[in-house]
């Protein structure tokens, strides 16, 4: 009895290896066929943006923050810095229309309301993000900004309709744990030159943030719903130029109405590294900010959102990691539990869309 209890053992062992194997050599096989279905340039372009995300994205919070420490205190102009380098895109759009032979988008007055609504929230959407960034650490605001997430379902939900099934829904749980571990832990979390007032206003502004940006994301899926009816890499660089261009119109008369370009001479005497540096840091912020939106765009339209949303999950953690790092941000055990929740919440969100997006293509 004892050796045939063995030998089924060894069976059973067998057959799960042998299984495992069988999975491997298909995920091999699909990996290698969904290669060869497309074009090397193709598979260039792809890592080139997913890097863009990977470390424009997390420069440009970094950038924010270098900006606070070291002298800066203007939310007007770190806002306004966030969408100066639309021309980017701009630059990016025109060879499309040469290129892939397409003409612009013709302008209507639905559509360019609609531009322009989403424009004054775009604006008002990264002064939030100034305000949180200049009373918060920079891993801190990385890790509250990832509640996007929560917003985007929620309002993607309720305004373009979108499906949303058990796994998503224990994501946005999760994140919600996630954030408020890090709300108990203000103590150990705060520099000391921020008060208890700020540090409050700083997470409070980082979360309304999240939950416009949310908006903006579900709006701007509608725009293509209701008014575009289709989606094409220049019709999408199409709307991020517009919507930037008139973020940038509306945060430069704040700028203009806050006299903060007037400030800015004295400003950059005053910034601890000096003028120069503080040119530069300003210049690669507006740089780093678009090339992460283009390497986000590009990523959704080459591969899919699943993987936008692989990336996104990556970046929060080397966001943190690198503040850590170079800014030399507290890192208390309840924030990185915190980040570990994060990246559970969005690994959870990244299965549930990716179980919706099987179940409409069949």
């Amino acid at each position: 009895m004892e050796e045939e209890e063995e030998e089924e053992e060894e069976e059973e062992t067998t057959e799960s290896s042998v299984t495992l194997r069988d999975q491997i050599s298909n995920l091999r096989t699909m990996a290698w066929e969904a290669y060869k279905r497309k074009p090397i340039s193709h598979w260039i372009l792809l890592v080139l943006s997913s890097a863009a995300m990977l470390i424009a994205f997390p420069a440009s919070s970094l950038l924010s923050r270098v900006y606070y420490a070291n002298g800066g205190t203007s939310k007007w102009i770190i806002s306004w810095v966030s969408v100066a380098g639309w021309p980017l895109t701009a630059l990016i759009l025109l060879p499309t229309y040469f290129f892939c032979k397409t003409s612009p988008t013709p302008l209507n007055l639905k559509l360019t309301a609609s531009y322009i609504m989403l424009g004054f929230l775009s604006a008002a959407d990264n002064l939030m993000y100034a305000y949180a960034y200049a009373y918060l650490p920079a891993s801190t605001a990385s890790l509250l900004a990832s509640s996007s997430l929560i917003f985007s379902a929620l309002f993607g939900y309720v305004i373009v309709k979108n499906k949303v099934n058990a796994s998503m829904i224990n994501a946005i749980v999760i994140i919600t744990a996630a954030m408020t571990i890090i709300a108990l832990d203000s103590d150990s979390d705060r520099y000391g030159n921020i008060t208890d007032r700020q540090y409050i206003m700083g997470f409070i502004w980082d979360i309304l943030g999240s939950a416009l940006h949310g908006l903006i994301f579900a709006l701007s899926e509608l725009v293509f719903v209701k008014l575009l009816g289709r989606r094409s890499f220049h019709v999408v660089l199409e709307q991020q130029v517009m919507v930037s261009l008139f973020a940038f119109l509306f945060t430069t008369i704040g700028v203009i109405a806050n006299k903060d370009f007037q400030g800015m001479k004295s400003e950059a005497n005053t910034f601890e590294g000096g003028a120069a540096a503080y040119y530069q840091v300003l210049i690669w912020g507006a740089i780093t900010f678009q090339l992460g939106v283009l390497g986000g765009t590009a990523v959704l339209f080459l591969a899919s959102t699943v993987l936008a949303g692989v990336l996104n999950a990556i970046r929060v953690p080397l966001t943190s990691i690198a503040a850590v790092i170079l800014l030399h941000d507290p890192m208390s055990g309840f924030k990185i539990l915190s980040m570990i929740i994060t990246f559970w919440g969005f690994a959870s969100y990244i299965y549930g869309s990716s179980s919706v997006s099987k179940v409409s293509s069949l």
